[in-house]
């Protein structure tokens, strides 16, 4: 080998720089490398990872970090009741950071709080954050964007909607998707649809209404009050909603729930009530999470690309580490798409 491999003490003083010219590269040549970055080509990648085997070189994230004025950290910060997307989102995160020197770390908030932006700014000055990705209904608060640019404090915001520039924004088309599921439902013959809604104050709960009632307008379907129960996109507040819908005479035919796990709720309310799904009742619900298979009849759902979406906000944010030039061309728009099951079926005929 051309380089030997150093002794401990001559390793422990090696730095990007040594490893740069023993490679004859740049500097930021050898930091895309370490962190992975597509923009290089195979030649070149593994010529910096020979000399990096050779030498022993270990990289000094605590140097790099001093250097940035911040750690190689990703927050994560959410105040949503929806445990599987929070958990989804960390999966599409943590595919990004894999191989990187990045961490992820999760800090759950309460919006409700007269202490919650002190908070989260707190929690970025002590962790000395990279960046964050901010989940809904947090991300909705322009106000808190305008914080973590005064904090300098990168961010990707996630979305029903796009917030924000394509920069800072991951988001999803549910308006459209949902008034996707609910023409199915119209086109299998039914007139009666109930809805149970997301949380007030969730731009996700109003995107989803607004595609539902969309569909009906389309199709000349009214939509009675009555037809509309309020959830908390919580298995128990499906269960809930449903039993009101249940209650009306005539009751629904069809129900969409605004999230996989009200869905479930009501599920099992009909099952309770001896309503057989999908003879007698058609649920289609939105997410995509494991539950929607783990059930029975298996739910219809509105795949939501939240593992997609996470891993695409972390590269984002992390691509200016991988090199200044870098360019990130990650998508800022997904595509939402209804996942047919054994949950809906033509109305029993009466």
């Amino acid at each position: 080998m051309a380089h030997q491999k150093q002794d401990e003490g001559a390793t422990a003083k090696l730095t990007i720089n040594d490893i740069a010219r023993l490679a004859g590269v740049s500097k930021k040549t050898v930091s895309r490398v370490i962190n992975r970055s597509p923009l290089l080509n195979r030649e070149t990648r593994d010529k910096v990872e020979a000399i990096i085997r050779e030498t022993g070189y270990v990289p000094n994230p605590q140097a790099r970090a001093l250097a940035l004025g911040r750690n190689f950290l990703i927050g994560l910060i959410y105040d949503n009741p929806n445990a599987q997307m929070v958990l989804s989102m960390q999966r599409g995160i943590l595919e990004a950071l894999h191989g990187t020197e990045f961490e992820l770390v999760i800090r759950p908030v309460d919006r409700g709080s007269n202490h919650v932006m002190d908070d989260i700014r707190g929690f970025v000055t002590r962790q000395r954050l990279f960046g964050v990705v901010v989940l809904p209904p947090m991300s909705e608060n322009d106000a808190l964007m305008r914080m973590l640019d005064e904090q300098g404090c990168r961010y990707v915001r996630m979305g029903s909607a796009m917030l924000d520039d394509p920069e800072h924004m991951v988001a999803s088309n549910d308006r459209e998707a949902v008034a996707d599921a609910v023409r199915h439902l119209i086109t299998q013959g039914h007139r009666r649809i109930g809805l149970i809604a997301g949380p007030h104050g969730f731009r996700s709960a109003r995107e989803r209404r607004e595609g539902f009632e969309m569909a009906l307008a389309e199709a000349g379907i009214s939509l009675p009050r009555s037809l509309v129960a309020d959830g908390q996109y919580t298995f128990e507040s499906g269960l809930s909603a449903s039993e009101s819908l249940f209650d009306l005479s005539p009751r629904p035919t069809a129900i969409f729930a605004s999230n996989d796990e009200m869905a479930a709720g009501v599920l099992y309310a009909a099952r309770l009530r001896g309503i057989a799904v999908p003879d007698e009742l058609s649920i289609i619900g939105f997410d995509d999470t494991p539950v929607t298979t783990r059930v029975w009849p298996p739910l219809s759902t509105v795949r939501w690309p939240i593992v997609a979406m996470g891993r695409a906000a972390a590269l984002k944010l992390i691509g200016t580490a991988i090199g200044e030039d870098a360019e990130v061309n990650e998508p800022s728009m997904f595509s939402s798409t209804l996942i047919r099951r054994g949950s809906v079926a033509p109305p029993a005929q009466t």
